[in-house]
């Protein structure tokens, strides 16, 4: 068993690499979080999209300051007014 106070500092780790959102291969980057912090073995990330700058979200990447993806997935958002959106990563034992 992993210890909670590890997965805790690897949590951590990951939310400071975090350090850019972008959509949509890149048609859409966010640089400014809302919220971005982390709880026990728990990164929250909370962000704006606004209005306008996509008509829906179809993928979201995680990247680091120098463009590295951290994380990819695929979703479909449509975007029909300024949309708060909260992407949590568990740092877990499997």
């Amino acid at each position: 068993m992993i210890a909670t106070r590890f997965l805790s500092e690897i949590a951590g780790f990951t939310n400071r690499q975090v350090n850019k959102v972008v959509l949509n291969g890149g048609a859409f980057e966010i640089a400014d979080f809302e919220i971005k912090q982390v709880r026990d073995n728990v990164v929250s990330m909370k962000y704006m999209v606004p209005f306008g700058s996509v008509n829906a979200v179809t993928s979201i990447e995680l990247q680091s300051s120098d463009g590295t993806t951290i994380s990819s997935n695929e979703v479909h958002i449509p975007i029909a007014a300024d949309t708060l959106l909260l992407q949590l990563i568990t740092v877990k034992e499997v």
